[in-house]
């Protein structure tokens, strides 16, 4: 799997995308054109090791449903990527068996330097 996942109108992933170089080996999806379906996500859950790791605490729906104050299982972050693209902690880049998820100066940096080694 090579591809990067991303929301073309945040402006945070679109200056991620432009300062990663990413090879042309890698698919561009638009989450909000192009949702995750389960088996993907199931994917992406194999590589980062839980649903938790995929899901944004920072998501609109998140603060406006209270979701905070509920105890959530892997399940309901499974349910909630699925039910709406904002749930995916964005952008996701995977290059074979490594994924780098976020927006983290840390992570974006980590990415740039794997990319650089390919």
């Amino acid at each position: 799997m090579r591809v990067f996942y991303y929301l073309s109108s945040c402006s945070t992933c679109k200056k991620i995308l432009q300062s990663l170089s990413l090879p042309e080996t890698i698919a561009l999806v638009d989450i909000k054109k192009a949702p995750l379906t389960p088996n993907v996500l199931e994917t992406l859950k194999d590589l980062s090791g839980s649903y938790e790791a995929l899901f944004s605490k920072r998501a609109q729906l998140y603060k406006t449903r209270n979701l905070k104050e509920k105890k959530m299982t892997e399940e309901d972050y499974k349910n909630l990527i699925l039910e709406h693209y904002s749930f995916l902690k964005r952008p996701v880049l995977c290059v074979d068996n490594n994924i780098f998820i976020g927006n983290s100066p840390k992570v974006v940096a980590a990415a740039q330097a794997f990319l650089n080694e390919q």
